[in-house]
């Protein structure tokens, strides 16, 4: 999760690994909510998230909108500070070929002093 690296705060591993079967079966969504409150501890804020999905199927345009409402709600943040955008590798490479989806994530974040 880029946010816990941005903050200098290790890796998702770390705070939350994949040994420890009390995460088993987990909504990911915990976990966000989870490192929204370990940056906050640290004085951090989100200024602003960009996201970029590669995928050749399906098309998620169209959900998108509910995507970034759903981000936005449990990361407590204003929609307007979160782009996500999807793109394809025009056939190319396992993506390309439908084997996976990658996903690029860049955060920008400050401390509130």
């Amino acid at each position: 999760m880029p946010i816990l690296g941005a903050a200098n705060l290790r890796d998702i591993g770390f705070h939350f690994p994949d040994t420890d079967k009390k995460f088993k079966n987990f909504d990911s969504k915990f976990f966000l909510e989870e490192t929204m409150v370990l940056i906050r501890k640290n004085s951090f804020e989100i200024g602003n998230i960009d996201v970029t999905i590669v995928l050749q199927k399906p098309k998620i345009s169209p959900f998108i909108p509910i995507m970034q409402k759903v981000l936005s709600g449990f990361m407590k943040i204003d929609l307007e500070d979160i782009s996500i955008k999807a793109t394809t590798t025009e056939k190319l490479g396992f993506v390309g070929k439908e084997e996976g989806i990658e996903a690029f994530a860049n955060v920008l974040i400050y401390k509130n002093f």
